[in-house]
């Protein structure tokens, strides 16, 4: 178990140098130490942060390189690939001085913290992959439309229905921060299992979430496409896989088979939630999270 001996800990904002680039995160709670990768890419930190978790744990929310006050690479948007995030937490890690710790990952902060689990695993005591999968590409794209057209047989009377289904179809065509932010904004419903009944929970939510574009290309210009199947059986470390049942993004489907590729992992299924269980369902969330941690 980590413990909160150094000023690398102290609650509030930091920033380090990662090989030339300032890498900012945030320290919140009390407790074993949990690093937590936010989604995206170029999702700023602060969706995912929660503070009934922070009462059980040192909660160290990445501000991934690209976003909010950490620093752009020099061919941005492009170059964001899971080996640099990788880079940047292994660095991260070593400063943070308390041994091995605990990742946790949302989203694509799922790719990013199982790739650095298989690459560094010396510094990871347990993973936590919170609606991640362990494949990209068209195979994750048709899945994804699959449950979009669930999303959208369930909510088939929702007279808001069209727009959102506009705004999941101008993604591809967002080329800068402001047509990102747009677009999260329009398609945020569908990431949650049942928005318009919870609309009064979710609407603030919903209207400061942003972003920045980021490619999704590496610095040759070529997609970072994703398949850690073969790898994941090789990973040793504990495992949590977490995911909710109205996921649309990263579906039920991957966190079974992630569960199923990672030997002695644990699988929970949030019945209630989207792609946001750590908001539609917080207290079940709160206790998966800090009793894998502590156990």
């Amino acid at each position: 178990m980590t413990t909160q001996p150094t000023a690398s800990l102290a609650p509030g904002a930091h920033t380090i140098e990662v090989d030339g680039t300032a890498q900012a995160y945030h320290v919140h709670g009390t407790g074993p130490v949990c690093v937590a990768h936010p989604g995206g890419p170029g999702i700023p930190w602060e969706y995912l942060r929660v503070p009934a978790v922070e009462r059980h744990l040192t909660m160290v929310y990445v501000e991934p390189v690209g976003t909010g006050a950490s620093g752009r690479l020099p061919r941005h948007p492009d170059g964001y690939v899971r080996a640099r995030y990788s880079r940047c937490l292994e660095a991260l890690i070593d400063h943070l001085g308390v041994g091995p710790v605990h990742l946790l990952g949302h989203s694509h902060g799922g790719f990013v913290v199982q790739y650095h689990a298989l690459h560094h695993p010396g510094q990871v005591a347990g993973v936590i992959l919170y609606d991640s999968a362990p494949v990209t590409g068209r195979e994750h794209g048709a899945e994804a439309m699959r449950q979009v057209r669930a999303f959208a047989a369930r909510h088939a009377d929702r007279p808001e229905l069209p727009s959102v289904l506009d705004a999941l179809q101008s993604v591809p065509a967002a080329r800068d921060d402001a047509g990102i932010t747009a677009a999260l904004r329009g398609l945020l419903p569908a990431y949650f299992a049942d928005y318009w009944n919870r609309e009064a929970e979710f609407d603030a939510f919903r209207r400061s979430t942003g972003g920045v574009y980021i490619s999704g290309l590496d610095d040759n210009g070529e997609p970072d496409v994703i398949d850690d199947r073969e790898a994941l059986p090789r990973l040793s470390l504990p495992a949590l896989v977490l995911v909710g049942r109205y996921d649309v993004i990263c579906s039920v489907r991957w966190a079974e088979e992630l569960h199923e590729l990672i030997a002695g992992s644990e699988l929970v299924v949030f019945e209630h939630s989207g792609h946001f269980a750590h908001l539609e369902e917080p207290r079940r969330f709160t206790e998966a999270v800090t009793r894998f941690v502590t156990r």
